[in-house]
């Protein structure tokens, strides 16, 4: 029920972190794989070389996907080597951390294209490729519904992806397409280490968690392991927390 055989995954910053985790475990089921990047080449070609040991295919596309131009040159270029796209991963996100009083107009613009609007680009481009039983997932987190310090500007972006998520649903749902959020706890990754409180964080989480771990890249990719597969046919439009507990606590 897992195997995803003959099917074609995006996945977006998928050279890194949880994008590498999940692009490698799409692999290890069977599906060919286009990992994004934007900066890392060296870590691209990592990945790329990582997922052609499962015997499936890898394309490494260079896009920055806040820019429409860029998004549209690289879906001439996956169009180069695939006929379909099965499955469609928005995980690259970026943003500043500061106090909402030190925000500017310039670092919302930023934070809001690449965390939510490049989401509702992409499907605009992939939903053409895309057969019944497709599937678009967003990588989000829980600041999108919390509070969190110097987080103003990347949660306001995490809440409108997920409500971006909820209308896409509803309008490529009578298409075949599901559509859903991950919502990832605490995951110690090269992004938390740009928090300047990024040890406090790791503590008050692992105390908070009732499993007692962090989660890892790994656990988010088997949830979308599990949301691409034919076991999450009903499965639409919902954001899926994975976070060993941790949010259940106030």
């Amino acid at each position: 029920m897992f195997r995803l055989d003959g099917k074609v995954a995006l996945i977006t910053g998928g050279s890194r972190g949880i994008g590498r985790a999940i692009a490698i475990r799409l692999a290890e089921y069977g599906a060919d794989v286009v990992v994004n990047y934007v900066r890392h080449r060296g870590d691209a070609e990592e990945t790329v070389a990582a997922i052609e040991q499962k015997g499936v295919r890898c394309l490494a596309v260079k896009a920055n996907v806040a820019q429409e131009e860029d998004v549209v040159r690289m879906f001439a270029e996956i169009r180069t080597r695939h006929d379909r796209l099965d499955i469609v991963v928005s995980n690259a996100a970026s943003g500043v951390l500061k106090p909402a009083m030190e925000l500017t107009t310039r670092h919302w613009n930023w934070a809001m294209d690449i965390n939510a609007r490049a989401l509702l680009t992409l499907s605009q481009h992939a939903v053409p490729m895309m057969r019944v039983g497709g599937r678009i997932l967003a990588v989000s987190s829980l600041g999108a519904v919390r509070a969190v310090p110097n987080y103003t500007v990347v949660g306001a972006s995490k809440a409108a992806l997920e409500s971006l998520v909820r209308h896409l649903a509803v309008e490529l749902g009578p298409k075949g397409i599901n559509v859903n959020t991950i919502s990832a706890g605490v995951v110690d990754t090269d992004a938390l280490k740009k928090f300047p409180n990024r040890d406090t964080i790791i503590n008050q989480s692992l105390a908070r968690t009732p499993l007692g771990r962090l989660t890892t890249p790994d656990d988010v990719a088997d949830l979308a392991l599990f949301l691409c597969s034919d076991l999450a046919t009903m499965i639409h439009g919902q954001t899926v927390v994975v976070d060993g507990g941790y949010a259940i606590q106030g």
